[in-house]
């Protein structure tokens, strides 16, 4: 299982843990979105940042349309399926995306590919930059992390 974070909010005026924290988890740039694994130190973390970020359990549909669209190699560029099954030897997106999930691959077990994805605002626009979900848009949001991924995609 993974969680996909995504943050929100600048971290100006925040405590030293909480900048340690966001910087630990790579959310170093409002609306870059990171996959962590699902365990209790992670799980921490993302409770210490809360107030800055959303997050939750992203399912195989949205991870896959994340890496097609978002996943790059460094310099920037775009990553093909071609150039999946050459740097991972899995074949298609989908193969990968199971890995992932079933922390059988990890992204960072791949220095070609960046960790980090860049998204766009969402779609429609925030609810609240301050408050919390289901009333804002900061803190866990379970399964309707996908939704709202969809959004920025």
């Amino acid at each position: 299982m993974l969680f996909a974070a995504v943050r929100l909010r600048s971290a100006i005026g925040a405590r030293r843990r909480v900048k340690d924290a966001l910087m630990l988890l790579n959310l170093r740039y409002i609306h870059s979105c990171v996959l962590l694994p699902k365990n209790r130190s992670t799980e921490g973390m993302l409770k210490m940042v809360k107030d800055y970020v959303t997050y939750g359990e992203v399912d195989k549909n949205t991870l896959i349309e994340l890496l097609k669209k978002r996943l790059r190699m460094n310099g920037n560029k775009r990553v093909t399926e071609k150039e999946l099954e050459e740097v991972t030897g899995f074949k298609s997106f989908e193969e990968f995306a199971e890995a992932l999930l079933n922390g059988k691959a990890a992204l960072k077990n791949y220095p070609q590919f960046k960790r980090v994805f860049r998204l766009n605002s969402p779609r429609g626009g925030l609810k609240s930059k301050k408050g919390h979900y289901p009333k804002g848009d900061l803190g866990y949001r379970g399964e309707d992390i996908n939704r709202f991924l969809r959004k920025m995609i």
